[in-house]
């Protein structure tokens, strides 16, 4: 019976090793940094026909603060206006992605005062969802794009 007994213990020792080496623990989670910021910015625009833009901002990305400068060129708009606004960042892996052209897929009017939400792309796939408060006359029938570019790196 004894060496019944060993056996058996030799036998569950054996299968306990083999459960362990043909299961190796799962690899650590790692945690993905968030890919997501909010930004702040101020700037103009003039137009008759076609309308340039221009402005600046900060991006703020995990915990850090990143100024950047924005410029762009508006087709079939006509006015001049104050721009102030804010916007949340979305699919921003890397700080040097926000860099970049980004088109609007918007059209409006602002008389004396008024907002607007726009939603622009680059072609780094960065997303930012903004609201525009605009002070002064301007109508745009197209939409337009511009370029935002980091300063100061």
């Amino acid at each position: 019976m004894n060496r019944l007994v060993v056996t058996a213990i030799a036998a569950l020792s054996t299968c306990a090793l083999a459960s362990c080496a043909s299961n190796p623990p799962p690899p650590p989670v790692v945690a993905q940094a968030p890919t997501e910021g909010t930004v702040t910015f101020t700037g103009g625009a003039v137009a008759a026909g076609i309308g340039f833009q221009w402005g600046s901002g900060v991006l703020t990305f995990q915990g850090q603060q990143y100024p950047f400068r924005v410029n762009g060129l508006t087709v079939l708009d006509v006015g001049a206006s104050r721009i102030t606004g804010s916007g949340r960042v979305h699919n921003l892996r890397n700080v040097a992605d926000f860099s970049g052209n980004y088109v609007a897929a918007t059209a409006g009017a602002t008389v004396a005062g008024g907002g607007s939400m726009t939603t622009l792309r680059n072609q780094n796939g960065v997303v930012i969802d903004g609201v525009t408060t605009a002070q002064g006359v301007r109508f745009t029938v197209a939409p337009g794009g511009i370029n935002i570019r980091l300063t100061g790196q």
